[in-house]
């Protein structure tokens, strides 16, 4: 059936993109938003919004009740999850199904095979791809410590349920394992909505290589390249490539094939990306199937001339969809977040003051905000991503920071000058990083070292621009110090310490949800020590004492909502 009228159940950059190609496929669009939301660009570009709930994910982006009863107000006849949220929720799948939609994305039962991660890893061996040691069951705590021995250590401790490295982590000894279990069954029910997680061991010095697929109704399978996405920070994806360093011609076969057995092993439909880590040897393993649309599509669309959103949306009406696209040239995308690098990626919400988008040739910028709009803190920190093509890598690479140096903007911190960075050190020139090295590379400091040696030595946040002029030349410099003019909101960390009050508060870096609080008044503490912990963008922040002492008071407990610079304990 031809959609009429799409309602994209997302938010961001993501439903952005999916309006510009409806709107250029003559499709009315319909955008949902959140209390947090109201002024959101998605909102104003779309056709018609509705609003749906209060700022909580689950009382807005999550509320299958509120999506479908916009959906049947506005006369929606398809909707487009994006990514996150409900995007991999069988459910809401067939809760459109059952409304009367037409849903642009897998049938439910491959989402759930998919979606399962350890459904997955069966259905990956039943096909014989190689897959990682671990286990395909979910496991608690104790659980996860009779069996970790068995797989060894390193493992990963993995949410059974979603994508996108949330609810994942390293544990490299049994004595943290049970934190480990109980920290991600945490993240993925917040994320996504199921706590079930599952250990696998971990593979060091891998390079993390995914393969775009796609599938249309009448048993036709495509293979469009893959994507290297081994530059990497906690398991979130920080820039993606296609195509990859270290695959050749025959490597991309193999792993073209693989992808395309899982997927017809699970009954795919639609566009899904299967995900590998590659060992310098060309050996492989199976990771997961992320049943959506991936936040780094754009690069696969401009190595192979195809808009990803356009055929889905195509498959989804039963049209006929197979291509077999020739890679040309190279592609790069750097994800914008709202963080400050230089203090650990700690997010930081607030208004963008000033936003400049660099352009030119072959320069493409996919963003949720504009000037004057504020990337609020209920959500992810992604707020834009740059991505550039080239004939070949090192001319994608040059146009990027090319591109990365015209990117302006003030009011926020963003992860801007890590990128900078990063694509010009020897390492990702050469193609050689792994899925590790980015962490390795900050724990010895050279991204601090290089921040320091262009910021004067003391390596405390983004620079002021000013521009000088004498006698009609003019230049413009950039200034670090307090109180400069068109100069950045401070980021949070500054924040904490302006407000810090007392000797030995411990004050909120950030506007956030108290997750947990881990002391009591009259405890014993060190410096460092985690006195609570905080969610704020979709990440959790460990709260740590500044100082040896004792608790006095503790102001705040789970589920308080709390704002940047606010006290949440005192140490004497």
């Amino acid at each position: 059936m031809k959609a009429t009228r799409i309602l994209i159940a997302n938010r961001g950059e993501i439903a952005v993109r999916v309006m510009r190609t409806c709107r250029e496929l003559g499709i009315p669009t319909v955008a949902v938003y959140s209390d947090a939301d109201r002024d959101a660009l998605h909102v104003d570009l779309a056709d018609e919004a509705i609003a749906i709930g209060p700022a909580t994910p689950s009382a807005s982006y999550l509320n299958v009740a509120a999506i479908l009863d916009a959906a049947r107000r506005t006369g929606a006849t398809a909707v487009h999850p994006g990514y996150g949220f409900l995007a991999e929720n069988p459910d809401f799948a067939r809760a459109c199904a059952g409304a009367g939609l037409t849903f642009i994305g897998p049938p439910p039962e491959a989402m759930e095979m998919m979606g399962d991660k350890a459904a997955a890893r069966r259905a990956a061996e039943q096909v014989g791809v190689p897959v990682i040691p671990g286990i395909s069951e979910p496991v608690g705590p104790d659980e996860a410590l009779r069996i970790a021995p068995k797989i060894g250590f390193p493992l990963a401790v993995k949410a059974a349920f979603g994508g996108g490295g949330r609810g994942m982590h390293l544990v490299m000894a049994a004595d943290e394992l049970a934190e480990a279990v109980e920290r991600s069954a945490r993240e993925a029910q917040a994320y996504f909505g199921r706590p079930e997680v599952y250990l696998e061991r971990y593979v060091a010095n891998a390079h993390h290589v995914e393969a775009q697929i796609l599938a249309d109704t009448r048993g036709s399978f495509s293979f469009l390249g893959e994507r290297d996405c081994s530059l990497q920070r906690r398991y979130q994806k920080l820039v993606e490539e296609s195509p990859s360093p270290v695959v050749d011609a025959n490597l991309r076969s193999q792993i073209g094939e693989a992808a395309l057995a899982v997927a017809k092993e699970s009954g795919y439909v639609n566009a899904g990306t299967v995900e590998f880590l590659v060992e310098d040897d060309g050996s492989f393993y199976f990771l997961e199937m992320n049943a959506r649309l991936q936040v780094e599509h754009p690069v696969t669309e401009l190595v192979t001339g195809l808009d990803l959103v356009r055929l889905q949306i195509e498959v989804a009406q039963g049209e006929k969809v197979e291509v077999a696209p020739d890679l040309r040239g190279h592609a790069i995308e750097c994800r914008i977040n709202a963080e400050d690098p230089a203090r650990d990626f700690l997010p930081g919400p607030g208004l963008v003051e000033r936003l400049r988008l660099p352009g030119g040739p072959f320069v493409r910028v996919d963003a949720g905000i504009d000037e004057g709009r504020t990337i609020p803190g209920d959500y992810d920190s992604l707020f834009a991503k740059l991505i550039c093509w080239g004939a070949d890598r090192e001319e994608a690479r040059r146009r990027t920071l090319r591109a990365l140096g015209e990117f302006d903007v003030a009011g926020v911190p963003t992860t801007i000058p890590f990128h900078r960075w990063v694509l010009d050190t020897l390492t990702f020139r050469e193609g050689s990083h792994t899925t590790k090295w980015v962490e390795h590379a900050l724990d010895r400091g050279e991204f601090a070292t290089a921040e320091q040696s262009v910021g004067g030595g003391d390596g405390r946040g983004t620079p002021g621009r000013l521009v000088v002029e004498v006698e009609g030349r003019r230049v413009p410099i950039r200034v670090w110090g307090d109180g400069l003019p068109n100069a950045p909101a401070p980021p949070a960390a500054a924040v904490q310490a302006a407000h810090a009050g007392a000797p030995g508060a411990v004050t909120a870096p950030m506007q956030g949800t108290i997750l947990q609080v881990l002391v009591q008044e009259g405890q014993e503490i060190a410096a460092g020590d985690v006195v609570c912990i905080l969610e704020a963008m979709k990440m959790e922040n460990h709260i740590a004492a500044t100082q040896d002492g004792t608790v006095t008071e503790v102001t705040v407990k789970a589920g308080d909502v709390v704002q940047s610079g606010q006290t949440l304990a005192q140490i004497a």
